[in-house]
């Protein structure tokens, strides 16, 4: 049976090419608001690191009406570093809407989802997205489109697929580069037209494959998915089976369905093939079960997730302030909400260590895994991560490492200085091609070449380039990389931070801290440009006699600090250095705090 009142399609591109602004658009011409409804930007970002940071972390699902027609929107994130919710959703939808931005053309997250849709066999709708920018080049960028199609080995169907000029600030659409651009019907039609409209079996037995997990504390897990077969009633009995044979089937009990209409879930009695439907009351779900009929256990397969390739170690905070500032700080506290988050996210993995203080977190990049920290800090979490180490294996004999496609826009003026940095990080240039007064530079580099990167990056273009990565595959190791070269400027003792230590210890080097800051003895305070780490007293105080006065510190002048946020501190840190993360601070540390300790290590103990 083919459901004609329902389409399904993902929203999938590059990150920063509009497509949470897109699906605004969608749902306020769909007519989900009232007329006189105060609504914010971004609706579909409802996280409050999604909102800061202007990036999507999270796939959403919502829907909107047409011409009597429901269509099932999944809004994707981005950022290549949440690939791993991209994947499983693409599980769920018919088609997708590819969007490009007119000035930047595809990139490298543009060609991971896209290679992901067309694996599925799911028909493409491309949308050349921000045509109203000064700079937009649209005839160039719909060319390198159909060259990425044609790469990625799309069928005949696929690469005929519609293509549509749009502007998702505006909510203009229109099917020609010229034509009128008046609201969003001609994408509403587009859609009705070319997506194929969900197959199922409404008489045979249940299957609905889950794609994604939400959690609260008060209904548990709630799991969403589309029924790809069968109809499934509120309280029916089920089975939960995976496609993997390790998992033992169990039966439960489906309490609660939910439809999504627009930004809302409503509770509905039952659910037919096709549907997408958030589903509660079985304790147990994760991403990749297949909930079925209870005389009729059939496994769905799952699509196989990307493994990570980055990890970090997370300890129990042993510091001299340890437990000051964090509500949960124990092994038990961080172990739970480690496990918790892999519930929900596919692309995590969490391996125990030698002892029970601290473990190992893989993800698929230094972002994924900082926006774990920065959640865990925010909910009261009180613990320590270590440097970034890149995942290697073993294939025949030869060591493998992830290499990443490289992808920056940069001024003209500063290509030699980008491409230098690159080379001793071990990049091999790929191609360049020149974008108006700016160059497009493509690398394969070593995700290791990557870490600490970004800030480099900014100075050397004057804050002008633009620069992405996703990862592109395994290669053999490519032998040592330089790491950061300059050394820390770390604390003597343990106090308060004071004008008079820190005025003779910014001579040294570039500070990290302010006066009235407490520290403690192996404290990174600031950075040194030399090699070498260097101790500072930043708690001296000055002498008081009856020849200079206390009063006179305040005439002595501060550099203003460089404050740290939690991605410069990953940058920094070195293999002997760790972050102490709480819900107040960061802090940067030695691993062995004691400087005597520290020096006999360093000097084999003489």
């Amino acid at each position: 049976m083919i459901r004609n009142d329902l389409r399904n399609i993902a929203i999938v591109a590059h990150v920063d090419h509009g497509k949470t602004t897109l699906v605004d658009e969608m749902l306020k011409q769909s007519g989900v608001f009232r007329e006189n409804q105060a609504v914010a930007d971004r609706v579909m970002d409802s996280g409050d690191l999604e909102r800061e940071r202007g990036i999507t972390i999270l796939a959403k699902n919502t829907s909107v009406y047409y011409k009597g027609v429901k269509i099932n929107v999944v809004d994707t994130p981005g950022h290549a570093d949440f690939g791993g919710e991209v994947e499983r959703v693409l599980k769920m939808v018919n088609g997708v809407l590819l969007l490009v931005d007119a000035a930047e053309g595809p990139m490298p997250q543009t060609r991971f989802v896209l290679q992901k849709a067309l694996a599925l066999g799911h028909k493409v709708i491309v949308v050349i997205n921000k045509v109203d920018r000064p700079d937009a080049r649209i005839d160039e960028v719909l060319d390198e489109v159909l060259d990425l199609l044609i790469s990625l080995d799309a069928s005949d169907d696929q690469l005929n697929s519609p293509v549509l000029f749009c502007s998702g600030r505006d909510g203009t659409a229109s099917l020609s580069p010229s034509g009128p651009m008046v609201d969003l019907t001609p994408l509403f039609d587009t859609i009705l037209s070319h997506i194929d409209p969900p197959e199922g079996d409404p008489d045979g037995p249940l299957q609905m494959l889950v794609s994604s997990i939400d959690y609260n504390d008060y209904v548990g897990r709630t799991c969403i998915g589309r029924i790809e077969r069968g109809v499934l009633c509120k309280n029916q009995e089920v089975v939960v089976t995976h496609y993997h044979q390790n998992h033992p089937d169990y039966k439960a009990k489906a309490v609660n369905l939910f439809q999504i209409e627009g930004l809302k879930r409503t509770p509905i009695e039952e659910a037919k093939a096709g549907d997408i439907i958030s589903l509660s009351g079985i304790a147990d779900i994760t991403i990749g079960d297949t909930i079925c009929d209870v005389e009729h256990p059939e496994a769905l397969a799952f699509v196989k997730i990307s493994e990570p390739t980055v990890e970090m170690t997370f300890s129990v905070n042993n510091g001299p302030f340890a437990g000051r500032e964090g509500k949960f700080v124990t092994s038990r506290h961080l172990r739970e909400r480690l496990q918790r988050e892999l519930l929900k996210d596919v692309s995590l993995r969490v391996q125990d260590t030698d002892t029970t203080e601290s473990f190992r977190v893989a993800g698929r990049g230094e972002m994924h895994l900082s926006i774990l920290i920065e959640t865990m800090r925010r909910e009261g979490y009180e613990f320590m991560v270590g440097a970034p180490k890149v995942l290697l294996h073993e294939e025949n004999g030869v060591t493998m490492e992830p290499v990443e496609r490289f992808v920056c826009d940069v001024p003209a003026d500063y290509v030699g200085a980008v491409m230098e940095k690159l080379g001793a990080r071990k990049g091999e240039l790929q191609q360049m091609s020149p974008q108006g007064d700016r160059m497009r530079i493509e690398y394969l580099i070593p995700s290791r070449g990557l870490f600490g990167y970004r800030n480099e990056f900014l100075t050397d273009t004057r804050g002008e380039g633009i620069m992405s990565s996703v990862f592109d595959s395994f290669q053999p190791y490519r032998g040592e990389i330089p790491t950061r070269p300059t050394g820390s400027l770390i604390a003597f003792e343990t106090g308060e931070a004071v004008t008079y230590g820190l005025y003779n210890a910014q001579e040294r080097g570039i500070l990290f801290i302010t006066p009235g800051t407490q520290v403690y003895e192996g404290m990174v305070v600031g950075q040194s440009p030399k090699s070498e780490d260097i101790t500072v007293n930043v708690c001296k105080k000055k002498h008081v006699t009856n020849m200079r006065a206390s009063g006179s510190d305040e005439a002595l002048r501060l550099t203003p600090p460089r404050i740290m946020s939690l991605e410069m501190c990953i940058e920094f840190i070195k293999d002997d250095e760790l972050i102490e993360v709480t819900p107040k601070n960061l802090r940067i540390r030695k691993r062995i705090l004691n400087n005597q300790q520290r020096m006999k290590q360093k000097f084999g103990g003489k």
